[in-house]
């Protein structure tokens, strides 16, 4: 079963923010994260979105989405995110 990794997205800093955009993408393919969905135009059909930029990325199982976002090469990276945006995130099992 599929694991996905989704994250709503404000970004504060965006020349800061690109370093962490270039560093990611590996890291996350090292687990098989593949990127289904970074940016792009999208509309609001129900309640609220809370920020402007949605990234979903899928992972072979929720189990390797989990130890993507806690292993120790991505620790640094994910710092670089947090110090230049504001987000909620979710890892989710699917199908």
């Amino acid at each position: 079963m599929s694991g996905f990794a989704i994250f709503n997205i404000d970004i504060k800093r965006p020349k800061e923010y690109k370093e962490y955009v270039e560093k990611v993408k590996p890291i996350a393919e090292k687990y098989g994260g593949e990127y289904i969905v970074r940016g792009g135009e999208s509309t609001i059909v129900e309640g609220s979105w809370a920020y402007p930029r949605t990234v979903v990325i899928k992972f072979p199982s929720y189990e390797k989405a989990l130890e993507w976002y806690n292993s120790e090469e991505y620790k640094p990276i994910k710092q670089i995110r947090l110090d230049n945006s504001v987000a909620n995130g979710i890892i989710i099992k699917g199908a």
